[in-house]
Parts: C-alpha cells; structure tokens; sequence
C-alpha cells in the first residue's frame, strides 16, 4: 500500500504531494522515489533541448541551402506556368499573302531594301536640344526633304492609303479597315536621329551619312534607331498593298520628328491627333521602337518592352558672390557644386525587384526553360514566390537579396531594377581672373519600377540642405522660385515623366501580346522564348498612355550572327544587320495578319467616330 502511494506522489504535482503526504501521515519518500523524480525532470529537460536543438538545426540548414526558414521543405514553383507561352501564330491561308515570305527573303527584295534604308540615312535628319519652334527654327526644313524621298520611294502607299502631317512634319499614314467595330493597328518609328558630332567623324569606318553597304551591315547614323523600323513599316504596307490585301482592322502609321529630343512637338501633336479621331483606350495595340533579343543562359528571348522607367533632369545652380581672383574666397561656387556633385555620386539608389518589374518575369521565364539558370537565383526566386509578407521568417533580416544577385550580372542588369543618375552636363566661370558666380550642373535620373520622381527631388533636397547650412547658403528646391544670390537652386526640368504604366503580358490569355509573342515563335521558332522587357530608356510611346494599354516597344529583326545588335546606336559606327532588316519586315507582315485576324474583348468600337474625313497629305 506505501509503496502504491510513493508512486503515486512521484507522478503528482507539489501540491498535490504535500495533501496526500497531510492526510496519510507519510514520512518523507523514500531514497529511490527521489531518484525517480529527479529522472523525470532530466526526461523534460532532455526534450526542451532537443526541440531547441532541432530548432537550431533547421536554421543552420537554412543557411546551408541558402533558403527562408519557413520554405527548406516546399516545393519551387512551376516556373513555366508562370511564364507561358503561346504556340507560334500563322495568319490564315492565303495563296497570295503567303507568297510575301518568299519575295522578302529573295535577293531582289533585300537588294531593294538595302537601296531605299541607305538612301534614307544619306538625309541628314539630325534634331537638337537646342530647336526652336517648327517654322522659325530652319534646322526643321530637312524633313520636308525627308517626306519628299519617302513620297517618290513608297508611291503605291502614298496614293492609296491616306497620308496626314500633323505639326508640320508628323507623319501619319491610314490603311481603313472594313469593321469599324476592331480598334486600329498602330505602329510607330521616328524620323530624327542624333546628331554626328563632327569631332567623331574620323572615328567612323564608313562616312557616317553614307548608308555604305558592305555586305552584311547598312552604316550610318539612323541605321538602328531608328530609320531602319521605319523604312520597314512601308515596305510591309507597300508589300501587302501590292498583294492585294484588304484589312479589316484600321492599320496606322504614326511617325514622329523629334523624338530624340522628348518628342514634344513631334509626338505629343500626333497622339492628341489620334486621340481625338479614336478616343481614349481607341486604339487595340501599339508597337515602336525598343528592346530586341537577348542570348542569355543558353536560351534566345525575345523581349517586347512592356514597361519604361521614369525620367527626371535636376538642374543645381550655386550662386555666390565673385570678385577678383587674386583675393579669394575659401570657396567658390564650382568648388561648392563639386562638393555636392561628389555627394550625391557617394551613394547610389537602392536595388531593387518588385514583382510588377517586367525583368521579374524575364528570371521567372530564364528558371523555367533554360538549363544555364543560376542555381542561385533560382533559388531565390522560389523564395520570393513562397514568400507572403505577414510572417516572413527568416533567420537573418537582409535587403533584397534577389535583385542584388542578379545585379551582379552586370550594369545593364542593374539598372533594369535601379534607378540610375548621372551627371552629365556641367559649366560655370567665365575667365581665369573672375571669381564663378554661378555654377551649374544638370543629373539625368531613370527612375526605377515601383518608385516615382520623388525619390529623387527627396533625396537631392536633403543633400543639398546639408551643403546650404554648411556654406551658409539659402535652399530653394522645387519650388518654382528664381535663382537668387549665395543660394543652392533645385529645379526639375519640364520632360520629368513617371514610370510608364505596365502592359498586360500575359501569354496564357487572349491579348496582343498572345498575338505578339505567337508572331514571334511563328518567325523564329519555338525555342524563342517571348518575355516581357523593360526600357531603360524613353521611346516617343510616353504621349500615347492614353491611347491603349497594350504598348510594346520592340525591335523584332533579329540575326543570329550579328554581334553588334543594339550597341552601337546614338555612337561611332552605328550600322543594322540588313538580315535583321529583312527579318523586321517579314515580322511586321505576319504581324498586321495576325493582329486583322484577332478579336478582343477590348473591341467594339472606339469612342470617337472613325470618319477619316479630308486629308492633308
């Protein structure tokens, strides 16, 4: 019976004990009962230890594997799915139609072609920063030669399709389709190009006004930005023209004149034009100039840019007092404009990758076709896509460590998820013997996805707060004020312009960019994978928002053998691959079937009257 109860009191809880012990009158347990007790606790200790041990051993391989805590034993996505990708798209049979494959990849054809680009690029159609208005400022009068070459070169498509000029030298040409009810076709290109700075000439292997032919490349400046698009654009009218084709839905040819200098008079005109004649969201799709392909972990992509990011020029102007130089102030307004301009080069923008970001799903597309994907980053990515911000855990707290990774790849990655600055322009003083009143500088900024000018003007006012008090100099930023005397003056430029809205790319969808990307696996095969891209740069696009929300800046030429691509425009010896060339107008041909052929749900009609009414061509 004792025994029974001594039991029992090593099993109870202390107070429970201490009652029984009361009521039975025990004398203490005994030697073996304590040691029973003191074997149960080292039991619970034991599991405590383990369960922390256990805890800490899923941390450490946490960081073996280089992956969140929460995700060590979840699956990774399936990339493809969220990259997918529609089977190549051919236009219907049409005996006719289909025989255009074979004249644009005839010798007479490319022959042809070559003659009407090169020509094009001997038209010096330079613009400047510095144009004035069109009509007082003469530089502008060389696009009336420009559309003199392009009426004389492109006859058939200058006496059957409509042909309008909307400030002067915008150029807008309309192919009526039948059914008013599809929303138009719009495709785009420019007419201006950069300027040769003549210092640079010498440095050209062909004249860079020649259009010289070598056999492979078309030289001169124009070649790849983008003279080339445009001589395709008509050549794939005239070609469907000459074969008799009858659209269904309105094709537009919109062709602006200074889009090398914001587009403001060239582009902007012919939107507002546009919009006015289709209304808002009037138009199905619009393609101009942009990204292209890229060979990247052993797979082709194709990427349409989808996205743009920001711009923002800020102009700093210091203003000190002057005088003689032979009696000095500590500081002068250049050497306080370096300080800042040292400052502001000390830190860069933060990296970073949001989801919404088009080269997010150039990694998602990269991690599920190609073999050569980074371990790494792919890793990464599943990380990302398990993630959900409310209980993120992790066993240490970093930045965004994907886009960091894949930074690593290059500046050319990097600032797809970065926004960039750079300091490009910068004068002050006037003489050796004269104390600078003024200084200035202007810093270029491509605002990154997911963040907007503000990033900058707050972080360039604080910065330029920090140089006031320091000089003892008054801060004016932003806000609209003159320049005065020992001040530091921020001001932005008026082409400061928000990230670009992101166009739908979806390819498991009926879209344009299903019809887009099944163009370009219909072209080029199905090992090219079509991917949305995104633009570091501004294309003339940004005054056409409101028009549609299916905006694609790409270049579809592409020649697998030619090294050089996209990087040599606004340089030395910009030249285009004229098997490129040829690939564009091929691509472009089958694009305007496909897009007749396609139906939307975003068709129906626009909200203005297509009445075509009287043109001024």
């Amino acid at each position: 019976m004792a025994d029974n109860m001594y039991e029992k009191l090593e099993t109870a809880s202390a107070k429970t004990r201490e009652a029984m012990a009361d009521r039975q009158h025990l004398s203490p347990p005994p030697t073996h009962a304590r040691q029973n007790r003191m074997r149960i606790a080292t039991r619970e200790t034991s599991c405590w230890y383990i369960l922390w041990g256990f805890v800490l051993a899923l941390c450490g391989l946490s960081i073996l594997v280089d992956r969140p805590l929460l995700f060590v034993f979840l699956r990774e996505p399936d990339f493809k799915d969220q990259c997918t990708q529609p089977e190549p798209h051919f236009p219907a049979k049409n005996e006719d139609l289909d025989k255009l494959v074979d004249i644009i990849e005839g010798d007479a054809f490319r022959n042809a072609s070559v003659d009407r680009l090169s020509r094009a690029i001997q038209i010096k159609t330079e613009s400047f920063d510095d144009m004035g208005e069109v009509g007082r400022d003469p530089r502008w009068e060389v696009f009336f030669k420009f559309h003199g070459y392009l009426a004389l070169t492109f006859p058939l498509i200058h006496e059957k399709l409509q042909v309008e000029k909307v400030n002067t030298h915008g150029l807008l040409y309309t192919w009526k389709g039948s059914d008013d009810s599809l929303k138009p076709t719009l495709l785009m290109a420019h007419q201006d190009t950069v300027p040769v700075p003549p210092e640079t000439i010498g440095s050209w292997t062909h004249p860079p006004w020649s259009g010289a032919y070598d056999g492979k490349y078309v030289w001169g400046r124009g070649a790849a930005d983008c003279k080339n698009t445009l001589i395709a654009l008509l050549e794939t009218l005239q070609l469907l023209l000459e074969a008799n084709f009858q659209p269904k839905r309105t094709i537009i040819l919109s062709f602006g004149f200074d889009e090398e200098v914001s587009g403001r008079r060239g582009a902007s005109a012919l939107s507002a034009f546009l919009q006015e004649r289709y209304g808002k969201d009037g138009v199905a799709v619009i393609v101009d100039e942009g990204a292209g392909f890229e060979e990247t972990w052993g797979t082709l992509f194709a990427k349409p840019g989808t996205a743009e990011k920001g711009y923002v020029d800020v102009k700093i102007t210091v203003r000190m007092p002057g005088g003689h130089s032979s009696i000095p102030s500590d500081h002068t307004s250049i050497g306080v404009l370096s300080e800042l301009i040292t400052k502001i080069e000390s830190e860069q923008y933060p990296t970073r990758l949001v989801e919404e970001n088009p080269y997010y799903s150039q990694l998602q597309c990269g991690a599920g076709y190609s073999d050569n994907f980074p371990k790494k980053l792919k890793k990464l990515l599943a990380d990302n896509a398990f993630k959900k911000p409310s209980f993120f855990l992790t066993c240490r707290n970093k930045p965004d460590r994907l886009a960091l990774e894949a930074a690593k790849q290059g500046p050319a990655i990097k600032y797809l998820m970065q926004t960039s600055q750079a300091v490009d322009v910068i004068s002050g003083g006037i003489k050796t013997n004269a104390l600078p009143e003024r200084a200035t500088v202007t810093v270029n900024h491509r605002i990154n996805i997911g963040e907007t000018t503000k990033i900058v003007t707050d972080r360039l006012t604080s910065i330029g707060d920090e140089i006031a008090k320091k000089y003892n100099l008054t801060l004016h930023a932003f806000d609209d004020s003159q320049e005065e005397p020992n001040s530091i003056h921020l001001s932005s430029a008026v082409n400061k312009l928000e990230v670009a809205p992101i166009t739908p790319a979806d390819g498991s969808i009926n879209s344009p960019f299903t019809t887009l990307a099944g163009t370009v696996r219909a072209v080029y095969g199905k090992n090219v994978i079509v991917t949305p891209g995104i633009m570091t740069g501004n294309t003339d696009t940004r005054f056409y928002w409101n028009l549609t929300r299916h905006i694609f800046r790409f270049a579809p030429g592409y020649d697998a053998d030619d090294e050089v691509g996209l990087g040599k425009i606004h340089t030395v010896d910009e030249r285009v691959s004229v098997l490129n060339h040829v690939h564009t107008v091929r691509w472009f041909v089958m694009f305007v079937r496909n897009m007749d052929e396609a139906r939307f749900d975003t068709d129906g009609g626009s909200g203005k009257s297509n009445d075509l009414g009287v043109g001024s061509g």
